[in-house]
């Protein structure tokens, strides 16, 4: 099929699926094939909801829908460019989060959790939470829906970060319980105890990050790798997270593909490795008297 035969967005629809797939495009940021892209893409570029239905497909597209579509699948192609990008959303945990280039695209099987308010592992609801290293925000807004009486901190070491973080709480209404502070690691959190630390950390080692695809290259650098093995981070969390929890609290944290280095790194830790149901794997779960054998 050429462009020149779109006449419905179903056609519309086939064309950008056909474009992605042949042009062998990195899926993994938000959806992980061609025909999830280009859904949200075309309904995007339309002006149409995400979850509309089947009966949108026969809708006749004019000449002017069809170029606004032609020109994002181009960006997307010739550039690499991640979709939420085009888009300014991303997904996490059923909730639209505004993004661009200075925040890393929601995609962490931590959702899967926080839509289960992480059940079994919370014995209590968490009054107090810190999402660690931010980024937009989503981790930490999500966590307030789940828990409606819980006080939630938005950290991060960069402030382009925060700044796309408090759009989102201003866009979910969320500013009586959520708020943000740039803060490297606990550095301005001395004050601070929480019941449940969540952080979804840089932690891709240096070989991984040399070879990602191209679309991880519009990612903010520092969101994603963290030294060598990955863990330069890590190590610092595991060392200090302890003394800002309340007894009884807990963290949460991701570490990806670098789990096997951490659990090798610290034999003395009873890390948790938590299964996700969607997919998804390197989640650790440690209580505050579990890290002070760290």
């Amino acid at each position: 099929m050429t462009v020149d035969n779109v006449n419905t967005i179903g056609d519309l629809l086939q064309w950008v699926e056909y474009q992605f797939d042949k042009a062998e495009l990195f899926f993994g940021h938000g959806t992980d094939n061609p025909w999830d892209e280009a859904v949200q893409l075309v309904l995007y570029a339309l002006q149409l909801p995400l979850y509309s239905g089947n009966e949108v497909l026969t809708q006749q597209v004019t000449h002017t829908q069809t170029e606004a579509v032609k020109a994002l699948v181009a960006r997307r192609i010739d550039e690499k460019i991640p979709l939420a990008y085009l888009t300014n959303c991303g997904w996490f945990a059923g909730l639209p989060f505004y993004v661009d280039e200075r925040v890393l695209v929601p995609r962490s099987p931590l959702a899967e959790l926080v839509e289960q308010q992480f059940s079994p592992w919370l014995l209590e609801s968490p009054k107090h939470i810190l999402d660690l290293c931010t980024g937009s925000g989503c981790i930490g807004i999500a966590c307030a829906y789940a828990f409606p009486e819980a006080q939630v901190v938005l950290s991060d070491i960069s402030g382009d970060a925060l700044a796309v973080a408090n759009i989102n709480i201003g866009d979910h209404g969320c500013s009586a319980r959520v708020s943000t502070l740039q803060s490297d690691l606990f550095e301005r959190l001395t004050n601070h105890k929480f019941d449940l630390i969540v952080s979804n950390p840089p932690y891709v080692d240096a070989e991984d990050l040399a070879s990602m695809p191209d679309e991880f290259r519009h990612e903010p650098a520092i969101g994603l790798g963290s030294g060598t093995d990955g863990l330069d981070f890590t190590r610092r969390l595991l060392s200090e997270a302890g003394r800002y929890l309340n007894d009884g609290g807990t963290l949460i944290a991701e570490v990806g593909n670098s789990w096997q280095a951490l659990d090798k790194l610290f034999p003395e830790l009873p890390f948790t490795w938590l299964e996700f149901e969607r997919g998804g794997h390197g989640v650790f779960y440690l209580t505050k008297e579990e890290l002070a054998g760290c």
